[in-house]
C-alpha cells in the first residue's frame, strides 16, 4: 500500500485535563502526530480541553478546537469539518472510550479496529482470546455475590487482587491478604449488592514487564521491552522502570516478544499498543493489553532513539514500513523512569505504593549503567541521597522481608552507613552480626521513639516496608512513613528499590560522582 500524496484533513483527539493516569505523556504523543502529519503535508485539526498542553498552542495545528472531550462534541466537529480520518489512539483512555459511539456514527477512524479494541477492553473476551492463543494469564473471575467471591479466593489462595469490574486504570483496586481483608473491602469499598467485582490471583514475588510496540496489519514494526524495579503489586504508573531491561533472562525476553507478536497478529493491530506481563523464572503471564499509546511511549521513544508515534502516524497515513526492531545489546544508553509523588502536599495520605496509581508525574534519566540512570532519576524527582557514613532508620515488617533485607544491610554497612531500628528489626540484624541501635515503636508510648528520631532529623534515610498482616504494624508503619514525608526525610518503602539504591551508592556515593551524560551524542544504535 503506497502512501497517498493527496492532502488529507486529519482530526486528532487529545487526552483532556491532566489527572493521575492521564498526563503530559499522552500530550507528547498527540503533538508527535501533529508534527508528523505536518511534515507529510496534511491538514491537522486537534480537539482538547487543557490550556497547559503543548497540543493547544496556537501554532501546533492548522485548527484547534478547545472543547470538551465527549462523543457529542467530537461528532459536532466531525459534522462541521468532515475529516478524512480521525486519530484516537494517542488520547489515552478518554479518547479510547469514545470509539464505539464514533464508529457507529460513521466517523472515519484510523488505526486498529474497534472490534479488536473491544476484545481487549472486555476482560472475558480478552481472557477467551488468550486461551485460544495458549497465552497464560492470572486466574480470575467476576462475581455479583460476596460469598462466591470469598469462595473463589479461598480456592485459589490469598493474596488476591480485587477491583470493581467497571473501573479503569487501577482506581479502587486492592490486594486482600486474608478473608477479613476481602470481606472488609467488599463491604466498604465496593458494595457487591450494587456492582460486580473481578477477583484474580495475586502473583507474589513476580517481576512486571511492559512491552510498548507499534504494529502494521498485525506485524510488529518496533517494540521496547522494559522491566519494573519493584515487584508486581505497584501500579505501572508509579513503578520505577528500566529500559532496556537489565535483569531479564534472554528466554523471558524471547517469550515476551513471541506473545506480543501473537496478539498483534490475531488482533490485526495497526498502531501503538502496550502489554503488561508478569514473569517468575520463565513463566510468563499476560495481565492486560491496551490498543493505544501508553504513558511510557515517550520514554521508550527517547531511550531507543525511535519515535514510536511518528512510525504509527506514517502507518495510519498509508506508508508500508519494514520491521525496525532494535537488538537490546545495540542500545547505547540505559534509561530509568522514576515517578514523582505529591504526598507532602496531601495531608494524611499514606506514602506507600500499591495497585492503585498515586504518582503525579515522572522523570526519565539516562546513563551508561542502570545505577547511574537510577540515581539521576531519583535525584530529579526530589530524592536526597544519604551522605556517606550517615545513619539510616530501618523498620522492616515481615520476617521474610527481614531475611531479604540482610544482604542490602550488609552492603550499606560496608559503605559506612550505621543503622537504628525498632526492636524486631534491630534484634534480627544483631543476631546476624550487623550492628544496629534500638529505638522504641511509636505505639509503645516510650521515648526516644521512631518519631522522635525522624523529627529531630537524626537519620538521613528511612527504609520502611509495611507488614500487611498486623494492624498494629500498619498503624506504626503509616506514622513512620508520614513523619518522614512531613519532615522531608528521604523514604524508601520497597525492598527492590532499597536493593538498587544500595547497589547504586556503591558505585556513586555522592551526587557529585555522577557523570554528565551526552544524550544527543549517544542516541540510537551502537556504531
Amino acid at each position: 500500500m503506497k502512501p497517498s500524496k493527496k492532502k488529507k484533513k486529519i482530526l486528532i483527539i487529545g487526552s483532556g485535563p491532566y489527572s493521575i493516569g492521564s498526563s503530559v505523556e499522552f500530550d507528547w504523543c498527540g503533538v508527535q502526530v501533529l508534527r508528523t502529519l505536518r511534515e507529510l503535508g496534511h491538514e491537522t485539526l486537534f480537539i482538547n480541553s487543557n490550556p497547559e498542553t503543548v497540543s493547544t498552542d496556537y501554532d501546533e495545528c492548522d485548527r484547534l478546537y478547545f472543547e470538551e472531550l465527549t462523543p457529542e462534541r467530537v461528532l459536532d466537529i466531525c459534522d462541521r469539518e468532515k475529516p478524512d480520518g480521525v486519530i484516537f489512539s494517542t488520547g489515552g483512555q478518554i479518547a479510547q472510550n469514545m470509539v464505539e459511539e464514533l464508529k457507529s456514527s460513521g466517523v472515519p477512524l484510523l488505526g486498529t479496529s474497534v472490534q479488536s479494541i473491544q476484545q481487549c477492553e472486555d476482560r472475558e473476551k480478552f481472557s477467551a482470546l488468550c486461551d485460544e492463543l495458549e497465552i497464560d494469564q492470572p486466574r480470575w473471575k467476576a462475581f455479583d455475590k460476596g460469598k462466591d467471591a470469598i469462595a473463589f479466593a479461598k480456592k485459589e489462595g490469598f493474596p488476591v487482587l480485587v477491583r470493581p469490574s467497571f473501573v479503569l486504570s487501577g482506581a479502587a483496586m486492592a490486594v486482600a491478604t486474608n478473608k477479613e481483608d476481602l470481606i472488609s473491602y467488599l463491604d466498604a469499598a465496593v458494595g457487591t449488592s450494587r456492582a460486580s467485582v473481578v477477583i484474580s490471583k495475586f502473583e507474589e514475588n513476580a517481576k512486571e514487564i511492559e512491552c510498548d510496540a507499534v504494529a502494521q496489519d498485525g506485524q510488529i514494526i518496533c517494540s521496547a521491552i522494559a522491566e519494573h524495579v519493584e515487584n508486581a503489586g505497584v501500579h505501572s504508573g508509579d513503578a520505577t522502570i528500566v529500559l532496556p531491561a537489565q535483569d531479564l533472562r534472554l528466554e523471558t525476553i524471547r517469550r515476551v516478544r513471541q506473545i506480543a507478536q501473537k496478539l498483534a497478529r490475531k488482533l490485526n493491530i495497526s498502531g501503538p499498543f502496550n502489554i503488561q506481563f508478569l514473569a517468575r523464572e520463565n513463566e510468563i503471564k499476560v495481565i492486560e493489553c491496551n490498543l493505544r499509546a501508553s504513558r511510557s511511549f515517550p520514554f521508550a521513544s527517547k531511550v531507543l532513539g525511535q519515535n514510536f508515534i511518528e512510525i504509527a502516524t506514517r502507518i495510519w497515513m498509508g506508508e508500508k514500513l519494514k520491521p525496525q526492531e532494535m537488538n537490546p545489546l545495540e542500545i547505547r544508553s540505559v534509561g530509568v523512569k522514576a515517578a514523582q509523588f505529591s504526598f507532602s502536599r496531601l495531608k494524611g495520605a499514606d506514602p506507600v505504593l500499591g495497585v492503585e496509581m498515586s504518582s503525579t508525574g515522572e522523570v526519565a534519566c539516562f546513563g551508561d549503567t542502570v545505577e547511574e540512570a537510577f540515581l539521576k532519576s531519583m535525584l530529579s524527582v526530589g530524592f536526597v541521597l544519604p551522605p556517606p557514613k550517615s545513619k539510616i532508620l530501618l523498620t522492616i515488617g515481615k520476617l521474610k522481608d527481614k531475611v531479604k533485607f540482610l544482604p542490602i544491610a550488609r552492603r550499606l554497612a560496608d559503605l559506612g552507613f550505621s543503622f537504628v531500628a525498632t526492636a524486631g528489626t534491630a534484634d534480627f540484624l544483631s543476631e546476624n552480626k550487623i550492628c544496629c541501635a534500638k529505638v522504641y515503636k511509636i505505639s509503645s508510648g516510650r521515648h526516644p521513639n521512631v518519631a522522635d528520631t525522624i523529627e529531630k532529623k537524626k537519620v538521613a534515610l528511612v527504609i520502611n516496608t509495611p507488614n500487611k498482616f498486623s494492624h498494629e504494624e500498619i498503624s506504626d508503619g503509616y506514622l513512620i512513613r508520614r513523619k518522614a514525608v512531613d519532615r522531608n526525610v528521604p523514604l524508601i518503602a520497597n525492598l527492590q528499590l532499597a536493593k538498587l539504591l544500595a547497589r547504586s551508592l556503591a558505585k556513586f556515593p555522592q551526587a557529585e560522582d555522577l557523570p554528565v551524560f551526552d544524550y544527543e551524542g549517544r542516541l540510537g544504535r551502537m556504531e
